[in-house]
This record gives structure tokens, C-alpha cells and sequence, in this order.
């Protein structure tokens, strides 16, 4: 996620830190590189232009605190105006009526199903009762999409081939009331451009259910058109939030940093993952953080406590005190982390991701590898790999798919991770929340 963008800003980043002095010219020539970087990235021009005016007017009548240089006071002003640029604080939904109505909208392809099934995924989670509505009779695939969503994840889909949006609308809504939903969500249909039938169709419905919450739906790859649609829509339809989608194949940044900033609402979620649990809260804060390169601690730290097996967590957590570490319990730890998403997403929040593994390459296939081999272990040359010798090697290979000389390396980094975990215990212990290492 936004991977041009942060390695283009850590580098600018990384000369204002090491200045020890600053004057108006060398401020004026950070400013230059910070606003073509931005510009580079498909940030609006008058965004981008603004930005780094604030941040100069900022820098130069700012006095410099002893307890830090120069040039880190300039980097935590760029920081603080990401934030502010981002939206300062996280808004959260604003549900009103029994039930409260969420209705989504977007151009087609930005991905509003998906989006429905993950925002009913994540409203569950936080104890509310979603009914999902197929509202959208205009893609043929749309409403066989929803139902299979719902299905996937036990959400109750309300569908009707044969019925206008604005009934489907309504007899949802007769649904939700006998059946104890609390929330509704509407998929409504979107088009490959904009058109007045579309934007009439959107407002009938917003007529129609006086909906709590209208989120615009933009997919964040297409950059600056995802802009110009919100602003278009906006003019027609107020929508009261936004939704940033596909956000991990977002390698420029230029949608997510211009978006708010162009339409004056607030980004509510980002959806950053195939999973229907891949929705996060937008966070303006910590979407600065990763922007920079500082990492996004807190959310992996949350995403840790999500997933990780408490119980397991201490199991493992006893058997690293006693030096009992086995490839078993390797293959359990994968599977935790795992279920945390991709690692390379994983990677971006930690701090100075940016710049000094920056260079480092997350292959989330060579975990599969990984599996392949362990999977193909007995249970007792899993709890005893000493006893792995050449005939044994080539089995597990074979059964594996893979080369000996994968076999040798992963044996050969779970001894020297044994070991690191052995010296560590000697010191102070290295964990994340519930007890799960950090540093296979």
C-alpha cells in the first residue's frame, strides 16, 4: 500500500532529520521535493500545493524546541498536517431509526458488493443484526454476488429479481422490522460512468428511506477520477462519508490523500484485502504513520489481539521459557499470523519500514512453501528435526513439491531461530499481546 509514495517521502524525510540546522532556503527545497513527490503520486495539484504551503508557513515561524533537531521538528510538523489533511480524528458511523439504514454508492467496479458483505462482517462483530439488500437489478451478476456473500458469512440478504430498486427498498426495510435487523444495507447500482437515470434513481431512494448514512464508494487505484466521481456524486447525492476500497493495490497514495480534503467529508473505512474481515476504520492519524514510513504499531497490535488464540499464545509462550520449541509449533504460529492478513501488509505497519528494511521482499507465497514442507514431516521429525537426514530430506521434498535445498534452509532457519530465541530468554522477553513471539 502506497508503496511509491512512501519510499519517494522517506527519502526527503530522512534529509530534513539529519539536518541540524535549517534555513529559508533549505526549508524552501524540502517543500519543493515534498509537493512533486505528492504530485508524482496523483495528489490533487491544489491539494498538494496547499499542503506544503501550511507545512513551510509552519516551519519557519516555528521556534525550535531543545529536546530535538531542526530538522525532526519539521518532519513532526509534515506529520501533523497529514493528519489534519487526512481528517485529525476517525468518524465513526452515525446510525439513527429502527432500523438504520446504510446506503452505498459508487461507480461500477468500485466495489460496493464486496464492500456490503465486509461492512455487514464488521457490524456483526460489534454486536448489531445487518440485513444485506440487493438493490442493484442493473449488473445481472450483482444479486447472485450478495446472496453468495451472505451465505459465506451468515448475513440474511434480502433479494427480489423482479422488483424495482425502490421496492425492493421498501419491502427490505417491512424485512428488517419483523425479523429484528437493526442496520440496512443497500447495494445500490452503480454505472461505468455517471448519468442523470443513475443520480435519479439514488436520490428516489434516498426519498424514499432517509438514510442514517450514505457512503460514497472509491476505488482508491483509480487515483484522481476516483476524486472527480466523489465530487460529481457529492453535487448530487450529499453523501455523508467515504469508503476507500482496494486500497492495497494502491501503490501511489493519491486518491486517499486528496479525497477529503476535495469533498470536505470524512473517509470512515478502508478496505484493504480480498477477506471479508479486510476492513479497517480509517484512522487519519495512523494513516500519516504508514504515509511516513512511522509504521502503524497500534493497528497490528489490534489485528494481533483479533486473532491470536490466548491459550495457544500462552502454551507457547511456556514452552519458549523451557527451550521446547518445535517445528509443530512453527506451523502453528504461521497459521495465527496468517489470519493477521498478508505479511507484506503486516510489514508496512512496522516503524521505519520505510527505511531500513524498505528493500525487504514479503513473499506471502514462500509461507505456502513452508506449510508444504513441515505438512510433509512425520510428527516425530516435526518435535525432533535433529533426526532429519539426507534419505529424509529427499522424502520430504518430494511429498512437498519443493527443492532439498528448501528443506535445508527452512531447517536451518528454525535452528538459528531456536537459538536467537534461546539467547533471548537470557534477556528480556519479546512479546506481542497474549504472548505470541515476534522475530520468526
Amino acid at each position: 500500500m502506497f508503496e511509491e509514495l512512501i519510499e519517494k517521502l522517506d527519502g526527503t524525510v530522512r534529509k530534513l532529520r539529519g539536518r541540524g540546522k535549517l534555513n529559508e532556503k533549505n526549508i524552501a527545497e524540502s517543500m519543493r521535493e515534498i509537493r512533486r513527490v505528492l504530485l508524482e503520486a496523483d495528489v490533487n495539484y491544489k491539494i498538494a500545493k496547499k499542503f506544503v504551503a501550511d507545512i513551510q508557513n509552519k516551519a519557519l515561524g516555528k521556534e525550535v524546541l531543545k529536546s530535538i533537531t531542526p530538522g525532526q521538528q519539521v518532519v513532526k510538523i509534515v506529520h501533523d498536517e497529514m493528519i489534519k489533511l487526512l481528517g485529525s480524528t476517525p468518524s465513526p458511523l452515525h446510525l439513527k431509526g429502527s432500523p438504520s439504514v446504510i446506503m452505498l454508492s459508487g461507480l461500477q467496479g468500485s466495489g460496493k458488493t464486496t464492500l456490503a458483505g465486509k461492512l455487514g462482517v464488521y457490524l456483526k462483530k460489534n454486536n448489531h443484526n445487518p440485513l444485506l439488500v440487493a438493490a442493484d437489478v442493473v449488473r445481472p451478476a450483482a444479486i447472485d454476488q450478495l446472496e453468495k456473500i451472505g451465505e459465506s458469512v451468515t448475513l440474511p440478504v434480502y433479494s427480489n429479481r423482479n422488483e424495482s430498486p425502490l421496492k425492493i427498498v421498501d419491502k427490505a426495510l417491512g424485512k428488517a422490522k419483523r425479523n429484528g435487523n437493526d442496520i440496512v444495507i443497500l447495494d445500490t447500482a452503480g454505472r461505468l460512468h455517471i448519468d442523470e437515470k443513475m443520480m435519479n434513481e439514488l436520490k428516489q431512494i434516498k426519498k424514499e428511506v432517509n438514510p442514517s448514512e450514505i457512503l460514497y464508494v472509491a476505488d482508491s487505484m483509480t487515483g484522481q477520477d476516483a476524486v472527480k466521481s466523489a465530487q460529481t456524486f457529492l453535487d448530487y447525492l450529499d453523501f455523508s462519508g467515504i469508503v476507500l476500497t482496494k486500497l492495497d493495490g494502491d501503490a501511489k497514495g493519491g486518491a486517499a490523500m486528496s479525497i477529503r480534503a476535495v469533498t470536505g467529508k470524512p473517509v470512515k473505512f478502508n478496505s484493504i484485502g480480498e477477506k471479508l474481515d479486510d476492513l479497517e476504520v480509517f484512522y487519519p492519524e495512523r494513516m500519516a504513520s504508514r504515509i511516513l514510513g512511522m509504521g502503524d504499531v497500534v493497528t497490528l497490535v489490534e489485528k494481533a489481539e483479533e486473532t491470536i488464540d490466548a491459550k495457544k499464545a500462552e502454551k507457547l509462550s511456556r514452552k519458549l521459557k523451557k527451550n521446547s520449541f518445535t517445528l509443530e509449533d512453527f506451523s502453528d504460529q504461521l497459521q495465527q499470523v496468517k489470519k493477521m492478513g498478508p505479511l507484506s501488509q503486516l510489514v508496512n505497519m512496522l516503524p521505519g519500514n520505510a527505511g531500513g528494511i524498505k528493500n525487504l521482499q514479503v513473499d506471502d507465497n514462500a509461507l505456502k512453501s513452508v506449510e508444504a514442507i513441515i505438512n510433509s514431516m512425520t510428527v516425530e521429525e516435526k518435535r525432533k528435526p535433529a533426526i532429519i537426514n539426507g534419505s529424509r530430506r529427499k522424502r520430504i521434498a518430494q511429498g512437498s513439491g519443493t527443492r532439498i535445498q528448501d528443506v535445508n534452509r527452512l531447517l536451518k532457519q528454525f535452528k538459528m531461530m531456536k537459538k536467537m530465541i534461546k539467547n533471548m530468554g537470557r534477556h528480556k522477553s519479546m512479546n506481542v499481546p497474549g504472548g505470541m513471539p515476534i522475530g520468526f
